[in-house]
């Protein structure tokens, strides 16, 4: 049986879940002034994906990176969303 994509299926649900709450705490935290940091994190992943030659990992590698530029928009989205009053703002952030 061949188990790669059951493998990859489950490791990008983990991976999308597991950036959703870091982009909430981001915004509440630091705002969207740090969205650089997703964009190196995507590039990082882009490299690190053409340059790992297992599939598995290099797969997981560019899910990886599109999460990361995904979560750019995101997060300027959680902006509009904390103004909208849908999740909280931080009461000592600064606009």
């Amino acid at each position: 049986m061949h188990y790669e994509g059951l493998i990859i299926g489950i490791c990008t649900f983990l991976i999308i879940g597991l950036f959703h709450p870091i982009v909430i705490k981001t915004e509440y935290w630091c705002g969207v002034r740090v969205w650089w940091v997703f964009l190196l994190l995507g590039i990082v992943g882009v490299v690190a994906s053409l340059l790992v030659a297992n599939t598995l990992l290099s797969t997981l590698l560019g899910v990886f990176a599109f999460s990361s530029f995904w979560s750019i928009k995101e997060l300027f989205e959680q902006r509009e969303r904390v103004r909208r009053g849908w999740f909280p703002k931080r009461p000592d952030k600064k606009e």
